[in-house]
């Protein structure tokens, strides 16, 4: 049986890119609640599905490294469309050749082992790239926010190398519609048997199954819902099942990835228009899937981050969120941290996980008193408020 990767069993069988951890944190940006999909196999390895295929990636100082499995055969599962979906083929490509997927199409096609071929390499390596967005210069925007920031300049200097995915949307959508009145580790439980019910079998290592995630076919078929609610879904069953159906009969398999074209509010409004989707859920969507960097997701808990961290009092008399305080916080922070502001929030997010928050205990062990101290008294001193012409101004 196949093993999980690691990468001091030898680095022949791993392929690698450079790639600086204040650029790429895996242990940060695998496990802040972007994705659901993937497990730390060993210390520093994460396995998880992307893009139809199983990876394990790992990082040195300045190297991601990154181990492909060998699906199944699947041949006689699925459609065409969906095998073509599965490997990152969108449907507008379908009736085209595309150089870039060709390596994944005969990989799946065959049933014999494929050897790996210099375009094999060129295109995992993109959609590597693809995946973490890495022609993003994090580094050069934690720069920017820091200099505008002064809280987020002291969170950053912990916190480095953040950073949004690319997902593919279906995948991200009906994600996220799960996430309601939910836990992280919750979500991944519901994620994992969402795909072992209704996903494509992809390989087992250590007695571990993989499965893709599901079409918007499967997703959208009328049996779908009891068998979820039998999974232990709930009320978001029917949710998942009907928003894919809505998808499929009003708007076509092409709808979610023709979003990623279209300006933020619209593309947000669409993904209102179906079933379990609120505000706060599409701007996940728009943020994770659909290249909408200025989307901000605002839920109690970033709303406490701007109350606590920022003092932000708008609302303040408020039990929930309404539409009005969800547009007015985002402004808030659009106007604070610009046109990536989606990613400085997801920063702050990231930092206030109680999971992460051994690293702030370790960095404040590391940090010489006086040192400490000092930073104390200046964060004290300095409180950012907006502007009128949108920027920022320090006052006591």
């Amino acid at each position: 049986m196949a093993k999980h990767a690691v990468l001091s069993s030898g680095a022949k069988m791993w392929k690698c890119l450079a790639c600086a951890k204040s650029e790429l944190r895996l242990d940060l940006t695998l496990a802040c609640g972007q994705s659901f999909r993937w497990r730390e196999t060993a210390e520093g390895h994460w396995t998880g599905v992307m893009g139809g295929r199983v990876w394990t990636l790992t990082q040195t100082d300045d190297t991601l490294w990154y181990h492909v499995y060998k699906n199944h055969d699947r041949r006689e599962e699925g459609s065409s469309s969906d095998r073509q979906r599965r490997a990152g083929v969108t449907l507008q490509q379908e009736n085209k050749p595309d150089v870039r997927f060709k390596g994944a199409l005969k990989k799946e096609e065959e049933e014999e082992p494929v050897a790996v071929t210099p375009l094999q390499d060129t295109e995992e390596e993109e959609m590597l790239r693809d995946y973490f967005q890495l022609n993003v210069k994090v580094d050069d925007l934690y720069r920017e926010w820091g200099r505008a920031d002064p809280h987020f300049k002291h969170i950053a200097d912990i916190f480095t190398g953040v950073r949004m995915l690319r997902q593919d949307p279906t995948e991200c959508l009906f994600s996220f519609i799960c996430t309601s009145n939910n836990h992280i580790s919750r979500i991944q439980g519901m994620v994992e048997r969402l795909c072992q019910a209704l996903g494509i079998s992809l390989c087992q290592l250590d007695q571990t199954s993989y499965y893709d995630f599901p079409s918007l076919s499967a997703l959208a078929d009328s049996s779908v819902e009891a068998c979820l609610r039998e999974l232990g879904f709930g009320y978001r069953a029917r949710f998942l099942q009907q928003s894919a159906k809505q998808i499929l009969d009003t708007h076509g398999h092409q709808w979610l990835e023709g979003l990623r074209s279209v300006p933020y509010l619209q593309a947000r409004d669409a993904l209102r228009t179906l079933p379990g989707v609120g505000t706060k859920v599409a701007d996940c969507v728009c943020l994770m899937s659909l290249d909408k960097p200025e989307a901000v997701p605002i839920d109690t808990h970033v709303w406490q981050i701007a109350k606590r961290d920022y003092k932000y009092d708008a609302g303040n008399g408020q039990k929930s969120i309404t539409d009005k305080l969800h547009k007015d916080i985002g402004d808030f922070f659009r106007k604070l941290w610009g046109p990536y502001a989606g990613w400085a929030q997801s920063v702050l997010f990231c930092a206030d996980l109680k999971k992460f928050q051994k690293l702030k205990e370790m960095q404040h062990l590391e940090k010489p008193k006086k040192e400490e101290d000092g930073e104390e008294e200046k964060m004290l001193a300095y409180v950012v408020k907006p502007n009128a012409a949108g920027g920022i101004r320090g006052g006591a």
